[in-house]
C-alpha cells in the first residue's frame, strides 16, 4: 500500500514535470520558435529564468502569478498545463498500471494537451507536431503490444477518412488537422475507441456550446476549436472506454 501510494505520487511528479515542458512546446511551436533555444525566459521581459523561477506549479505559487525580474502577469496556462499533465497521467497509471501500455498513451496524452491548447489559442493544429507523432504511433504498433500494426493502420484510416469526407463536404467546422488529429489517435487505441471518443467529444461540445449560445456568448458563426473536444473525448474513451462499452452492450445492444 505504500509502495503503491510512493510511485503515485512519483507519477504525478514526473507529470508536472512534463507538464513543463509542454509549456514550452505550446509557446513556441505556432510561433516557430525553436524548443531547445534560447533557454527559458519572460516573454516579455526576454530575461532568463533561472532554475527556482521553473518549478512546475509552485515557482507560479510563490511568485504570486507575476514575473520575478519584470512584475509581468505569468498566464495561468502554465500551472493548468502542468496539474492536467500530472493529474491525466496519475489517472493512467491507476487504470493501466507501469507498462507499456502506460508508455505509449501517455505520450498520446501529452501531445493531446498540446495540440488543444495550441488549438484554442491560434485555431490550428500543427503539421510539426501530428506528422511526427502518427509516424511514432504506427511505429510503436510494431514493437509495442498496446495494438497490432493492421489495427492501426485501420484505425487511422476509418476515422480520417469519414472526418476528410464531412470536411470536404461542409467545408466549414472541421479542418484539415482535425481528420490528421483523428488519425494519430486511430494508430493509438484503434477506431472503436477513437469513434467513442468523438461521440464523447462531441456531446461535451453541446453541452458547453448550447448554454453559450442561449446566453448570446456565441452564435453559429462563432469558430469554434474542436481539437479540445476530440481530445477531451479520447482521453475519456481510453480511461472510460472499458466501461462504457460494457455498459452500452449489456443495456442496450444485448438488452
Amino acid at each position: 500500500m505504500v509502495y503503491s501510494v510512493v510511485y503515485r505520487i512519483i507519477v504525478f511528479i514526473i507529470g508536472l514535470i512534463f507538464g513543463s515542458f509542454l509549456n514550452v512546446l505550446i509557446y513556441r511551436i505556432p510561433r516557430k520558435e525553436s524548443i531547445v533555444f534560447p533557454a527559458s525566459h519572460c516573454p516579455e521581459c526576454k530575461e532568463r529564468l533561472k532554475a527556482r523561477d521553473l518549478i512546475p506549479v509552485f515557482s507560479f505559487i510563490i511568485k504570486r502569478g507575476k514575473c520575478t525580474y519584470c512584475g509581468e502577469k505569468i498566464s495561468l496556462q502554465y500551472p493548468v498545463v502542468e496539474l492536467l499533465t500530472g493529474f491525466l497521467l496519475l489517472l493512467l497509471f491507476i487504470k493501466t498500471g507501469l507498462n507499456s501500455r502506460f508508455f505509449v498513451y501517455s505520450l498520446l496524452f501529452m501531445v493531446l494537451i498540446v495540440l488543444s491548447f495550441i488549438d484554442l489559442e491560434h485555431m490550428i493544429i500543427p503539421n510539426k507536431i501530428t506528422y511526427p507523432a502518427f509516424i511514432i504511433a504506427i511505429i510503436f504498433s510494431l514493437f509495442f503490444d498496446h495494438i497490432e500494426f493492421t489495427s492501426a493502420l485501420i484505425g487511422a484510416l476509418i476515422p480520417a477518412a469519414v472526418f476528410l469526407l464531412i470536411a470536404l463536404i461542409y467545408g466549414k467546422g472541421l479542418g484539415m488537422g482535425d481528420v490528421k488529429l483523428v488519425a494519430v489517435i486511430g494508430a493509438v487505441i484503434g477506431w472503436e475507441y477513437t469513434f467513442l471518443g468523438i461521440a464523447i467529444g462531441s456531446l461535451l461540445g453541446i453541452i458547453i456550446i448550447l448554454p453559450l449560445m442561449m446566453a448570446r456568448i456565441m452564435d453559429r458563426k462563432t469558430r469554434i476549436p474542436f481539437g479540445p473536444l476530440i481530445s477531451a473525448g479520447t482521453v475519456i474513451s481510453i480511461l472510460l472506454g472499458q466501461e462504457i462499452f460494457a455498459f452500452l452492450y449489456n443495456n442496450i445492444w444485448k438488452g
